[in-house]
């Protein structure tokens, strides 16, 4: 394994690091001595300061030079006008780190906290604490004894809780973490937004899989993305986001795809393949439909999730790959294991951090400021803005949070309503006569979608219950429960044809249970899930 540069970042200690003549160097001078141990070797030193210490800054830099001829020092003004300030330090530190090239795939970190004045220390020590520096602290301390000028060095834990006087410091960073997380959004639904929070310190904390669930259109992919980008921000990972959608994997190829494959392992296979776990080494692999890979295939991820190696298809050799995994599903997995099409110890390691994502009926509130963000996206897409005038927008909110408004594809339906609308705006203007044309299209689209699954199949309700229990259904009893049957069969789960059956209705109550509705409708006729599906 390739070894790491070593790279110190730290602040010239105006008197500590002072001294004149040859005496200096019977003097212990922090920044000079954490290059004179025998057993490291700093490749670079990134000396930050403040001020006219420019004499000083000269000689730290050629003695580091005389003792440590390896150590690059690289100088950097720091403009504070008060080193002793909170607020200005943390500023000019907080810029310093976004505008450096962290590289933690080649380098490691080693965040100088000995020097500068309290305020610089302690600043330092919470932007390493909140991965804005991606390193380690390390303090130095006095010699022990005349032998050496060198002193000693130690490589530090963090304890946060000490500097509980400033945490309010990291309240703004997360609050602009959970902006990022829903893109600037101001979503009002209380539910949605504690979720959010949440996700956002688990994202910065922890490198445990998440398992975010919902219904089609939810935005489970687009915010597996933001958690990717958000990481990627704060230097927590940084290799790709790949993603791949489970339901287009089939047969042999489902495994080629995820692991990889040598060449010639099976016909068709005439070059190497690295697969996509592999594609997403120190990054994040987002697999939506989680629930549609097959058995073998899940054994497989579990494996590369908890030893991050696995085997490619036909080979004998095991490859790495470290990466995160957050999977999205739109069916119950716990559903899925008691039905024996979901692994049990692969459901129980994804499961430590799930989030259920509501859909757009969930959120009627949450419509509006969707509206006026995609929008502003549209706008800033094509270099028009786009607006509705007030009767517009006002007949439009009245129908999208009406009953009548279904939203089957939940937020694929509203963009693809709002991009429809501003593409056939005159000079940037959605009228009413415009809303009411796209309010009669969604309906029709949303009719034809009920009738598709709606339409009967032949179910024989003898079959099903038995001649004797047939014979005692009216006729419009037996009918509706045909027509339920039959939606079973075409669902993947409970809570699936829950959600089918009872999407319209479902939006007038406050705490909707699909599953447990359709479940106590079966048991009227003495039936169950496995019966019917």
């Amino acid at each position: 394994m390739k070894k790491k540069k070593i790279v110190v970042l730290g602040f010239i200690g105006t008197k500590l690091d002072s001294g004149k003549g040859q005496a200096r160097w019977s003097k212990w001078r922090p920044s000079v001595g954490l290059t004179q141990h025998e057993d490291v070797v700093i490749d670079r030193f990134e000396l930050m300061y403040n001020g006219n210490v420019e004499t000083l800054l000269k000689q730290v830099t050629a003695d580091i030079t005389s003792v440590s001829p390896e150590t690059q020092v690289i100088t950097h003004a720091l403009q504070l006008r008060d080193a002793w300030d909170f607020e200005a330090v943390y500023a000019a530190l907080f810029d310093f780190a976004k505008r450096y090239p962290f590289d933690p795939e080649n380098e490691e970190y080693w965040v100088h906290i000995t020097t500068g004045t309290h305020v610089v220390q302690i600043c330092l020590f919470l932007m390493t604490e909140a991965r804005f520096f991606p390193g380690r602290l390390v303090q130095t301390s006095p010699p022990r004894s005349a032998d050496t000028t060198a002193g000693t060095y130690a490589l530090i834990d963090l304890d946060l809780s000490r500097y509980d006087q400033i945490a309010q410091r990291f309240s703004r960073e997360q609050a602009e973490g959970v902006a990022f997380l829903k893109s600037g959004i101001a979503t009002r639904n209380a539910h949605f937004n504690a979720m959010i929070d949440e996700i956002e310190r688990v994202a910065i904390k922890s490198k445990a899989p998440l398992l975010l669930m919902g219904p089609t259109g939810a935005g489970k992919s687009f915010l597996a993305r933001r958690v990717y980008e958000l990481k990627k921000a704060r230097h927590q990972i940084s290799g790709k986001f790949v993603e791949l959608n489970c339901a287009t994997l089939h047969g042999d190829g489902a495994a080629s795809t995820l692991f990889g494959h040598i060449k010639g392992s099976f016909t068709g296979a005439a070059a190497d393949r690295p697969g996509l776990l592999r594609s997403a080494h120190k990054g994040l692999l987002f697999l939506d439909e989680i629930g549609e890979l097959g058995l073998d295939e899940q054994a497989m991820l579990l494996k590369a999730v908890e030893e991050k190696r696995f085997l490619p298809v036909g080979s004998d050799n095991e490859v790495q790959s470290d990466f995160q995994l957050i999977a999205g599903t739109n069916r119950d997995l716990g559903e899925e294991v008691a039905a024996g099409r979901f692994r049990e110890d692969l459901y129980a390691r994804i499961n430590l951090w799930t989030y259920a994502l509501p859909g757009l009926k969930d959120r009627a509130e949450d419509i509006e400021p969707n509206l006026s963000y995609l929008l502003a996206q549209i706008g800033e897409e094509n270099g028009e803005m786009v607006r509705f005038n007030r009767e517009a927008r006002e007949r439009y909110m009245r129908f999208a949070m009406s009953p009548e408004a279904v939203w089957n594809g939940n937020f694929r339906d509203l963009g693809a309503s709002v991009t429809r609308m501003a593409t056939l705006a005159e000079a940037g203007r959605i009228t009413e006569k415009l809303v009411d044309d796209e309010v009669m299209r969604l309906q029709r689209l949303w009719a034809a979608g009920t009738r598709e699954r709606a339409a009967p199949a032949v179910v024989d309700i003898q079959e099903v219950m038995g001649p004797e229990a047939a014979a005692r259904l009216d006729l419009f009893d037996a009918m509706q429960l045909a027509g339920v049957i039959d939606v079973c069969r075409q669902s993947k789960s409970l809570s699936d044809a829950g959600r089918k059956l009872f999407g319209v209705s479902r939006g007038a109550k406050s705490k909707p249970n699909d599953a447990d509705r359709l479940k106590k409708y079966l048991a009227r006729y003495g039936l169950g899930w496995e019966q019917v599906s």
